[in-house]
């Protein structure tokens, strides 16, 4: 290995990387209003948009951890960042759904192969275990401060160039990230590395894939049709495979013995949890301000900034509150602040917002969020052997992307679901012909109907007359309604996992003191 005479130069470049890999998480929820009215996307297309990208991350992301381990970290890491820009530009060019979706799963691609050096690294350029530890603080609080600013960062971007400003914004830092990457970064290997876990890796990837594959299409096609069931039955088989596979490697993507301790699986699955809710609020709440309420992309940053502002603060006291008292306390009430404030903004949600009562259900939410994301990544570092830190930390970045994963893809199967058969029965209700209603339906998921706001509705009345404004009232209600339930979904999800963790903790303190 090359050693580094200035760490912290190089910690500060690893952070840029880790700050703009993980701001593409959520940067992209407020943009899709825009892509959905200029590609004029569907439902399930935005689901891509944003899936496509954590997909991707969370499929390859070990695998390309094992990579850098074996051919050299700097060099998968330098390799990724272009990779990441070729994807920015080509969603910056995209001229319909489908070429923005592929340009998002290159951005993945590249992210996945940039991302786990982050961390690796880490552990040689700070060999000392109080050094280090400091260093990997930093770590988290940036991947923190980067899931809390996307959806500010990405109201402002929209606002001065709709949606393609993010992706050429991502592809210019990206060329600069990787440039310093290059001149700043030391090279290291391992050599104990034995190889590729080729079967864990494949396997692993294809389940993940068919699965969420399946869930998707499932809304198009029906979850009863051959082609989703097929699906299914083959990625759980893949999943059974990944699982054999990881128990009989000589160097497993992930060491299953470590899913015994439970503090370790509490926090896996408290990172699930919590991803899968911020993607949830930020995904569906941004998209309904946006569609529904009419509003800029600048006032949606504006609406998001309470919830950073918690995030960015909770972050840098749960530190030093898991380091006094340990992670059961912060954990448990972090998740707690964030589901209540989660459920307190579905009920600020409505044909008009509380607009007040929101940004301060956002603002508790965000601070459930930040106190709750530190002790998850120190909980599986500290647990795990330091010379597994680096699996331990890929393996909670790889639950948190599908956290991300499972929210766009069964929550948008709820909405969806709202978005037809809801409107559906209530444009019946109404007396609307089955071929009018097929129009109002297919306007809805691409985002061509009218943008809501007092004036617009107005405008349409005027023009069209009652009939057409109930209906756009139907199709509303039937967002709005779409829309509760994923919250509430989120909501409730992030009280189970106080609860769990309430009580995991408790179990792992008897498997210690068993050990």
């Amino acid at each position: 290995m090359t050693v580094s005479r200035r760490p912290s130069r190089s910690l500060a470049v690893l952070t840029l990387v880790l700050f703009l890999t993980f701001l593409d998480t959520t940067i992209v929820a407020v943009a899709l209003a825009s892509i959905q009215s200029i590609l004029h996307a569907g439902v399930a297309q935005l689901q891509w948009v944003v899936g496509g990208y954590a997909l991707v991350f969370a499929a390859l992301m070990l695998t390309f951890g094992k990579l850098g381990d074996r051919f050299g970290r700097k060099r998968i890491l330098v390799g990724g960042m272009g990779i990441f820009v070729a994807g920015s530009i080509i969603s910056a060019l995209a001229v319909n759904p489908a070429m923005l979706v592929a340009g998002r799963a290159i951005m993945g691609l590249g992210a996945a192969a940039s991302e786990p050096g982050t961390l690796s690294m880490i552990r040689h350029l700070y060999p000392d275990d109080s050094v280090r530890a400091r260093a990997l603080g930093v770590w988290a609080a940036i991947a923190g401060l980067a899931i809390a600013m996307g959806p500010v960062f990405g109201g402002v971007l929209i606002g001065m160039g709709g949606f393609r400003a993010l992706f050429w914004f991502n592809g210019a830092v990206g060329v600069v990230v990787a440039a310093m990457s290059f001149a700043v970064l030391p090279e290291s290997f391992d050599l104990t590395s034995s190889g590729l876990d080729l079967k864990g890796a494949v396997s692993g990837a294809l389940s993940l894939s068919l699965i969420v594959v399946a869930v998707i299409e499932g809304e198009s096609r029906g979850y009863g049709s051959f082609v989703v069931i097929v699906l299914f039955i083959i990625g759980v088989l893949a999943a059974a495979a990944f699982v054999v596979a990881e128990f009989k490697a000589d160097d497993p993507l992930i060491n299953v013995s470590y899913l015994r301790i439970p503090s370790y699986v509490i926090s896996l699955a408290t990172a699930f949890a919590v991803y899968f809710t911020i993607i949830a609020v930020f995904f569906f709440t941004a998209l309904y301000l946006q569609l529904v309420q009419g509003y800029s992309g600048y006032r949606i940053a504006l609406i998001f900034l309470p919830m950073t502002l918690g995030m960015v603060a909770a972050s840098l006291v749960a530190g030093r509150w898991v380091a006094k008292s340990g992670p059961r306390v912060p954990m448990t009430l972090g998740a707690i602040a964030a589901g209540a404030g989660v459920l307190l903004a579905d009920s600020a949600l409505g044909a008009l917002v509380d607009v007040p009562l929101l940004t301060s259900a956002l603002a508790l939410a965000g601070l459930g969020f930040g106190i709750t994301v530190v002790p998850v990544t120190s909980v599986a570092l500290g647990v795990i052997p330091a010379e597994n830190s680096g699996m331990a930390a890929a393996t909670t970045n790889t639950a948190r992307a599908l956290g991300v994963i499972a929210s766009v893809s069964v929550l948008g199967s709820l909405l969806n679901g709202e978005l037809t058969n809801g409107l559906n029965q209530r444009l019946v209700a109404l007396g609307v012909p089955g071929n009018f209603r097929a129009i109002v339906i297919a306007a809805v998921e691409t985002g061509s109907m009218p943008t809501g706001g007092s004036g617009n509705i107005a405008q349409v009345e005027k023009a069209y007359g009652p009939l057409v404004l109930k209906v756009i009232n139907a199709a509303y209600e039937a967002f709005h309604s779409g829309l509760s339930i994923a919250l509430e979904v989120a909501g409730i999800l992030m009280l189970v996992a106080a609860l769990a963790t309430a009580i995991g903790f408790g179990l792992h303190n008897k498997y210690q003191a068993r050990s």
